[in-house]
């Protein structure tokens, strides 16, 4: 398997026309319909699972790993992993709020080599290749102040921190998608996302944008400035 890009383009692709297919012929109790828990531990909701399955019949035929927020791992013994979440934004749209994306990395010894991001039910697609050059295209704000920024929603373990960035900032904004967030990042149309006082973002939504925010001057790091890694934060 060579051409990387094609072989996401498919994989995109195929999670558009699912989840076009839904948003037209379901409603939103069908679509967040609860149908158990997905590979990640979190609830799955069937929008989930019927915008995946065929993503996974496409990374089937060209025999890959996956790592999914759904399926979870599956091993077929090959040294290309593709890291993907199907449906980021799943509440958003199985309530009819249009801010969704497929995220896919594709992984070889650990090393993410490619990515795509693409906004479902849009043309707007995100792409990195670890050879690209870096291009600045990130703000290059470096300091809250001032800042446009999206945040992951507060929670009640989060709520102090997440009130103190929120007043330090300039324009704030939750959007419900941290893929289309991260991207947002990249393109230099919001200074930064994070999630204040949290550490709950899977490897499945990190994995994909790292190398697009990376390529376009941006940095990634968690809660306690440590660098992405596959081994889950302990």
């Amino acid at each position: 398997m060579g051409d990387f890009g094609r072989f996401l383009d498919e994989m995109a692709a195929a999670a558009d026309v699912a989840y076009r297919r839904a948003m037209a012929s379901m409603t939103a109790s069908e679509r967040s319909l609860d149908i158990g828990l997905g590979g990640d531990g979190t609830p799955t909701m069937l929008l989930d699972r019927l915008i995946e399955e065929p993503v996974l019949d496409v990374i089937g035929l060209h025999g890959a790993n996956v790592l999914s927020e759904e399926v979870g791992w599956i091993d077929r013994g090959s040294s290309i992993t593709v890291v993907i979440d199907p449906v980021d934004g799943t509440a958003n749209s199985a309530a009819g709020v249009p801010i969704s994306a497929f995220a896919a990395a594709i992984v070889i010894d650990d090393v993410i080599v490619e990515s795509l991001c693409a906004w479902l039910g849009t043309d707007h697609k995100w792409r990195a290749h670890i050879d690209d050059p870096q291009a600045a295209t990130t703000s290059g704000r470096t300091s809250l102040s001032g800042s446009s920024i999206s945040l992951l929603r507060p929670r009640p373990t989060t709520w102090k921190a997440w009130s103190d960035v929120a007043r330090a900032a300039d324009r704030l904004r939750i959007l419900g998608s941290s893929v289309i967030e991260g991207c947002l990042v990249a393109s230099g149309a919001i200074d930064a996302f994070c999630d204040p006082g949290g550490d709950v973002h899977r490897i499945v939504d990190i994995a994909p944008t790292k190398l697009i925010v990376e390529k376009a001057g941006g940095c990634v790091r968690d809660l306690k400035d440590r660098p992405f890694t596959f081994e889950p934060a302990r």
